[in-house]
């Protein structure tokens, strides 16, 4: 972990603050917004949404259960196939980006486990027709529709830790950028 950490340091003295400072307050006001409505829908709805339903597609072929489950394994996987790929091309603050991104799943699967039982919340098909529930589906077939709630509790959970990795991370590549900023600026102005 410290030579991942000093590898994202050396990484972020070398890049500029402005528009990644801009990024992370924009994905904080998503995070505040998420923590005050378990309904709400940040602009990542679209994408999330697109990719949930193609997972359906792509997962289908594995049978019904995966199928359904598809849609949410394709939502969280996005994500973190993202953190690896950014990862592997040492991109630190698209790290950060990509845990924010997991974090808006997160709380959409919560959202829609705890609506298993009271099938509430408005539901889409690609393809017209009859819409079905995936998690009052899944959580009957697994005989754990009486835990919605707690299901969707425990996904908010794993969404404000996801956040916070995106904040305390992406908070600490901007700190570096900012002094290293400064530092740089501090030198021109004594060498004129």
């Amino acid at each position: 972990m410290r030579g991942f950490l000093s590898g994202a340091f050396a990484w972020a003295k070398r890049r500029s603050w402005l528009l990644r400072a801009i990024l992370l307050a924009f994905l904080f006001y998503i995070f505040i917004r998420h923590i005050g409505d378990t309904e709400y829908q940040s602009i990542f709805k679209g994408l999330n949404l697109g990719i949930h339903e193609l997972g359906h597609f792509v997962f289908g072929i594995l049978g019904e259960f995966i199928g359904v489950a598809g849609g949410t394994l394709a939502q969280l996987l996005a994500p973190i196939i993202g953190i690896v790929m950014f990862f592997l091309q040492e991109d630190y603050f698209a790290i950060a980006v990509a845990f924010g991104w997991l974090a808006t799943n997160l709380f959409d699967v919560a959202a829609y486990a705890s609506d298993a039982r009271a099938m509430a919340l408005p539901l889409v098909s690609p393809f017209g027709g009859e819409c079905y529930h995936d998690w009052n589906y899944l959580l009957d077939k697994l005989g754990l529709l009486s835990a919605d709630k707690t299901i969707g509790f425990l996904f908010r959970v794993l969404g404000f830790f996801s956040f916070t990795i995106c904040f305390a991370f992406g908070g600490s590549l901007l700190y570096v950028m900012m002094r290293s900023y400064r530092k740089k600026q501090i030198h021109k102005e004594n060498n004129l």
